[in-house]
């Protein structure tokens, strides 16, 4: 290591992540004063001629802090850690050996790109993966977050909610979780369109509820009345607005769209 500090810090972040739980307040304090050591060392941006052993330690390091991000529930950490180890996964790929927490990070990438909705990224990522595509289905790491978007865009929701039980590592179910708030967000909308009142289990399993209490919460997030007596929830429901149509202004502007026409003519 390039400092006796650095590696003596980087061994104890080892032991405080192993341990069972993970002492994920010590974690967080070793994670930024290593991060502090990196950048003196050079290492967090590895410019030049750099020691590969230094390289593996700076990538496990970062690698640590996407997975530690991930537990204490701090996205933009995650976010911050990704992209800083994204020069380890790229300019240095031929040089370092395999790390193998690679492609369990860039499974956590893609899923947390479907949670917002970058679709479009999504698959820009997945096609730029150093993965044959006829890998793609026999890693489950990627197989998760490509089986998600499939799900997700076939509105196979029940199939988004097993997934969290099928995750290939814990992390995974966090950005499940977050999936699944958005789709319960959507499902509650058109229950509050299409009912004025749901069965309290019959909207427990609509919107994947495994217990009332959950159903309870949520509830009262949306504003919903729920009567425990009845076993009922009645929804919500905005007042009707009154939409003024400018009629004047649209066929004004429908005549001059139409003279502009004519001059082009």
């Amino acid at each position: 290591m390039a400092t006796q500090k650095l590696a003596t810090l980087y061994n104890e972040l080892q032991r405080a992540f192993d341990a069972r739980p993970s002492d994920l307040k010590k974690c967080g304090t070793l994670l930024a004063q290593l991060k502090v050591g990196l950048i003196e060392a050079g290492l967090l941006i590895p410019q030049g001629e750099t020691n590969l052993h230094d390289l593996v330690v700076a990538r496990d390091i970062l690698e640590i802090g996407v997975f530690w991000s991930i537990r204490a529930k701090d996205v933009p950490s995650f976010d911050r850690y990704f992209s800083q180890l994204h020069t380890f996964y790229t300019d240095f790929r031929s040089s370092l050996p395999p790390s193998k927490r690679e492609f369990a990070v860039r499974g956590l990438n893609l899923i947390r790109l479907l949670t917002q909705n970058r679709i479009a990224d999504f698959h820009t990522t997945l096609e730029s993966l150093p993965l044959p595509a006829d890998e793609i289905n026999t890693n489950p790491y990627i197989r998760h977050p490509v089986n998600l978007e499939r799900w997700l865009m076939e509105g196979s929701y029940s199939k988004v909610w097993n997934a969290r039980e099928e995750a290939p590592a814990e992390e995974y179910k966090f950005f499940v979780d977050s999936l699944m708030g958005t789709i319960r967000n959507e499902i509650a909308s058109c229950e509050e369109s299409a009912y004025d009142s749901l069965p309290l289990k019959d909207a427990a399993t609509l919107l994947f509820f495994p217990s009332q209490s959950g159903l309870l919460v949520f509830a009262q997030q949306r504003g919903w009345q729920v009567d425990l007596t009845a076993g009922m929830i009645t929804f919500a429901k905005k007042n009707d607005e009154q939409v003024e149509i400018p009629t004047q202004k649209l066929i004004a502007a429908n005549l001059a769209y139409a003279r502009e026409l004519e001059q082009i003519v």
